[in-house]
């Protein structure tokens, strides 16, 4: 028996970013791993092309993403904003008809979208209104990952969106994801509060924790952990998982330790989508300076094995 190679639609990303150079150096390696379909048409991969002064491969199947514009390197764009999101959406319309086993998605500019009045601030909110499923964000390596409460919000309004009923769900619906049985929950506060003297949203956590668990009928869940020791060394060697409340308390760390190789994953949808966890790096785009492509490698070999696990 042969095994079939999945199809992954890659969403390829702001043409003004590194993106489009990181799908053309990498379509060697990942056409050996799986068969990739491009959110492009041949215009803009014509002229991106030209631009990196790269190859096409022959082998470089396209999805045809509708529109066309002039590429200006390292710009912030409401035309490339646009067609970022039309790729995306492309790739979206793929895996929810079946024509591919999941999506992969190449680095958007927040600023971009804004600009093209795009109403979103990311790809996860996308997902989320589109199917109308409590996405999860999920950041992250073969060493640790970290899941995101709280994700593209301002940091004055965390606290407020910290309630037991919520972020117990949140607690249920990671867990049955990512299935591992030991998993940190951070604290909001310093020192997670030292027992309220610091803030009281540790109060919410711990039922949120101790709910989830007995919804679970085991004890997967613990914290809140302080979150200044939550990724010191020993720590880690406890816990391959954790929450963060919100945005930054994650990420932070998880970007220190390992940010070339780290990948965004979105977890609770009818679909796999994977990402790189970067940004369209403007001030590298299309001057042939060494781009990293771990972390896009990683995204895919990812999307491989959650289309896998899903046979």
């Amino acid at each position: 028996m042969i095994d079939k190679k999945p199809k992954i639609a890659i969403s390829i990303g702001d043409l003004n970013g590194i993106g489009i150079e990181i799908a053309l150096k990498c379509h060697e390696k990942i056409s050996k791993l799986c068969t990739p379909i491009y959110c492009i048409n041949n215009k803009m991969l014509k002229l991106a092309s030209k631009e990196l002064k790269m190859e096409i491969p022959n082998d470089f199947e396209i999805f045809k993403t509708r529109g066309e514009f002039e590429i200006k390197p390292g710009t912030v764009s409401k035309k490339a904003g646009k067609y970022s999101y039309d790729s995306f959406m492309d790739a979206i319309n793929l895996a929810k008809n079946n024509e591919v086993d999941a999506i992969c998605t190449l680095p958007i500019n927040k600023e971009a979208w804004n600009k093209a009045n795009i109403k979103y601030k990311g790809h996860t909110e996308v997902l989320r209104d589109f199917f109308g499923k409590n996405a999860i964000m999920m950041l992250g390596c073969k060493k640790m990952f970290v899941g995101l409460f709280t994700e593209h919000i301002p940091l004055k309004k965390v606290a407020k969106k910290i309630k037991e009923e919520e972020l117990t769900t949140f607690l249920i619906d990671f867990y049955k994801n990512v299935k591992n049985d030991n998993i940190g929950v951070l604290g909001l506060n310093p020192h997670a509060s030292d027992n309220g003297v610091l803030g009281d949203e540790e109060v919410q956590i711990f039922k949120a924790i101790k709910k989830a668990n007995k919804a679970l009928e085991k004890n997967v869940f613990k914290g809140p952990l302080v979150p200044d020791t939550a990724f010191s060394p020993l720590s880690r060697k406890n816990y391959k998982y954790f929450v963060a409340m919100y945005h930054d308390q994650g990420l932070a760390p998880l970007k220190a330790l390992y940010f070339d190789q780290s990948i965004n994953v979105s977890l609770n949808l009818p679909i796999i989508r994977t990402s790189v966890d970067h940004g369209t790096a403007f001030n590298i785009a299309y001057k042939n300076e060494k781009v990293n492509t771990k972390s896009y490698l990683n995204a895919i070999k990812e999307a491989i094995i959650l289309i896998s696990n899903k046979e």
